[in-house]
C-alpha cells in the first residue's frame, strides 16, 4: 500500500476522474468566527466567496514586493500563480514552472509544494517518491530570478536529515535569524503513524542537525485513521503539514491531524516561547483541543493543511486552507483552497473561528486592488 495513508493513493484515482487540481498529502472554548467573515452586507466589488479554485489541495501563498505569489498540490508538477490580490485568485496569472523527470526518486507523486524567498533567492520546497510510497522524500529547487514565474529552477537535491526517513510536507520557518525546517515523517519505515519533526537549517537545502519529534498523535482527535481490515496498514496516526506562526513572544505550530482521507481532518496547535531552544522537544507543548475543524451546519468538512498570509496593507491575518463541500469526499480532487480572516485571543493564541460556508460574501483583504 502507498502513501503517507494508503487512502493518498485513492486519491490519485479521484484526481484522473473527479475535478481539476491536485491531491494530496496536512482544552479551549469554542472559537468564534471572526466578525469580517460573517455574511457581509458589504458591495459585491468589495467582497470574495470561497472557494479560491474549484479544486487544489495543501494550499500556499507568500506575499513578495507587491504580489502574491501561490501554490498548491497537483501531483504531477509544480504552477505558480502571482495575483495581486489573493482574494481574486481565480483570474491570477499561473504557469508551471517545473515538471518532474520521467524516472528517479522525485519523478512521482508531487507533494505540497511551497514556495520560499530566503537569502536573496527563491526556494521550492516539494515531497516527491519514485512511484512507491515508501521511497517519499522532500526536494529543493532554487531560482534567483525576481520573478519565481521567470528564471531556471535548478534542482538542489534532497532535503534530509542523517535517518533519511520517510518524508512529505516540509515547511521552511526563520526565527532569529535561523532557519528550521518542520515536516512530516515516521519514526521507522513502516506506514502507520506520522509525526511532526523539526530541524536546524545550514543553508535553504542542507539540514545541519538531527531531526527533532516535536509532535505525535495522542489525543482521540488526533487518532481518526481507520482503511479497514482489508487495507495494509488498516490504520494511520496522523500529524501532518505543519506550519509556524509567529506572534507577539510565541511561535505557534499549526498542524493537521487524523485522516485526510476522514472527515474529522482538523488543525491542532503545539506553542513555544519565541526565547526556547526550537530544537528540543520539550519547548513545544501541544494544545488539548483542535483549533480548527469541520462545521457541518456550515457544508465544510476536512478543512486543513493551512498556511497564513497577511493582508497587502500588513493589518490583517488570514488563514488559507482546503476543505471539502460533501461527508465522505476524502483526500481527492473534491478539495478546495479558501481563505478568511482570524483574530487573536487575550492570551495571544490565534482564533480561527469556524470554516465558512461556501459563497458566503467575505471583505476582501483590506488593501487589496
Amino acid at each position: 500500500m502507498r502513501k503517507v495513508a494508503p487512502a493518498r493513493w485513492l486519491s490519485s484515482l479521484l484526481l484522473s476522474v473527479t475535478l481539476l487540481g491536485g491531491v494530496g498529502s496536512c482544552t479551549r472554548p469554542a472559537a468564534t468566527t471572526p466578525t469580517d467573515t460573517a455574511a457581509s452586507t458589504t458591495a459585491p466589488e468589495a467582497t470574495f466567496t470561497n472557494p479560491l479554485l474549484p479544486s487544489g489541495a495543501d494550499p500556499w501563498s507568500i506575499y513578495h514586493d507587491g504580489y502574491y505569489y501561490y501554490t498548491h498540490t497537483t501531483g504531477r508538477n509544480i504552477t505558480l500563480w502571482k495575483t495581486k490580490s489573493l482574494s481574486q485568485l481565480g483570474t491570477a496569472e499561473k504557469r508551471v514552472v517545473w515538471t518532474p523527470p520521467t524516472t528517479g526518486p522525485n519523478s512521482r507523486e508531487i507533494w505540497a509544494p511551497e514556495l520560499h524567498y530566503l537569502r536573496g533567492k527563491w526556494y521550492v520546497y516539494y515531497a516527491a517518491d519514485a512511484g512507491n510510497n515508501q521511497t517519499h522524500r522532500l526536494w529543493v529547487l532554487e531560482n534567483d530570478s525576481p520573478d519565481p514565474l521567470q528564471g531556471t529552477w535548478t534542482d538542489k537535491g534532497q532535503l534530509t536529515d542523517a535517518t533519511n526517513k520517510w518524508a512529505i510536507d516540509g515547511s521552511i520557518f526563520e526565527h532569529n535569524k535561523e532557519l528550521y525546517v518542520v515536516w512530516s515523517g515516521w519514526e521507522g519505515d513502516v506506514n502507520g503513524r506520522q509525526d511532526i519533526y523539526l530541524a536546524h537549517l545550514k543553508n535553504p537545502w542542507t539540514v545541519d542537525g538531527p531531526r527533532v519529534l516535536v509532535s505525535t498523535p495522542t489525543y482521540a482527535w488526533e487518532k481518526d485513521g481507520d482503511l479497514g481490515a482489508t487495507s495494509n496498514p488498516p490504520h494511520v496516526d496522523v500529524n501532518e503539514g505543519p506550519e509556524v506562526l509567529s506572534h507577539g513572544n510565541k511561535l505557534y505550530l499549526i498542524y493537521s491531524a487524523s485522516g485526510c482521507w476522514t472527515d474529522s481532518y482538523k488543525l491542532g496547535m503545539l506553542t513555544a516561547s519565541a526565547k526556547s531552544d526550537l530544537t528540543k522537544p520539550e519547548s513545544w507543548t501541544k494544545s488539548p483541543e483542535p483549533v480548527f475543524q469541520a462545521n457541518p451546519t456550515n457544508g465544510v468538512y476536512a478543512p486543513g493543511h493551512n498556511s497564513f498570509f497577511k493582508s497587502p496593507d500588513g493589518k490583517q491575518d488570514w488563514i488559507l486552507y482546503h476543505a471539502n463541500n460533501q461527508p465522505g469526499q476524502g483526500c481527492g480532487g473534491f478539495r478546495s483552497p479558501r481563505a478568511q480572516r482570524f483574530t487573536w485571543n487575550a492570551d495571544g493564541t490565534p482564533n480561527f473561528g469556524v470554516p465558512v460556508a461556501t459563497g458566503t460574501h467575505l471583505a476582501r483583504p483590506s488593501g487589496e486592488r
